[in-house]
């Protein structure tokens, strides 16, 4: 069992599921359908190419620091000024950082790991605009995707590790799982075809989980000096 992982932060992503028409939303972490689309990318696939090899992929999430959400407000007009557009929401995370395992046979994952390397298309978390920063490709680990997400160091900017006060943090997870799992939910993110003339998405199960990690930036107190204690017999001793 392999998985390969990746990092992805920025100072911006995007992962919209349910975005229509003048909104587009962003979920609070990264959908399968974007993780999906980013290694298509990397191996220079066209929109119209088939994804059947890569829909066998099972996908896991660590939310490695949540971020903060972003609403955008765009307004445009036709170039010679005549026009005006329809006003549009776009929402992204800001400075939010996630782990993602990507579970599957081991020759494909050695293969979409050096494309990610040198990747034929540009990469990036969800849209256009969100360019990942950072070390992106954390290699193959041995393990299924639950191991993998329980074992890997905290990846989150040191700035939020040294905020945080605990020895160990926990943090929040999303994985793929088998349909009718206690506890799952359906989500509409397993991306069919990418065709921009036929987009079709279809249904897969997720759940949601905890892992508790060791904080690598934690220092513990020092300890407080034992106070001397005052004996008012030391001074009869001293004289006798």
């Amino acid at each position: 069992m392999t998985s390969l992982l990746l990092r992805m932060g920025a100072p911006l992503q995007s992962w919209g599921t349910s975005s229509r028409f003048v909104r587009r939303n962003t979920d609070r972490a990264p959908s399968k359908s974007g993780v999906l689309g980013l290694l298509a990318a990397a191996q220079g696939r066209r929109r119209t190419d088939p994804l059947e090899d890569l829909l066998d992929l099972r996908i896991g999430v660590r939310v490695e620091q949540p971020g903060k959400l972003e609403r955008d407000f765009q307004t445009a007009r036709s170039s010679d000024g005549s026009a005006a557009m329809p006003l549009s929401y776009r929402f992204y995370l800001a400075d939010a950082v996630f782990l993602v395992a990507i579970h599957g046979d081991q020759t494909l994952l050695e293969g979409l790991q050096e494309a990610l390397l040198r990747p034929v298309f540009p990469l990036y978390l969800g849209r256009r605009s969100c360019p990942p920063a950072g070390k992106l490709v954390h290699g193959l680990r041995d393990g299924d995707i639950d191991t993998v997400l329980g074992a890997e160091p905290w990846l989150a900017s040191a700035w939020v590790q040294k905020q945080s006060r605990t020895a160990q943090v926990v943090l929040d997870t999303v994985t793929d799982c088998v349909d009718g799992e206690p506890g799952s939910e359906l989500v509409r993110d397993e991306p069919l075809s990418f065709d921009p003339r036929e987009r079709r998405f279809g249904w897969r199960s997720v759940r949601h989980g905890r892992v508790t990690i060791p904080n690598p930036a934690h220092r513990p107190a020092p300890a407080a000096p034992v106070a001397d204690l005052h004996d008012p017999m030391a001074a009869f001793e001293e004289i006798s």
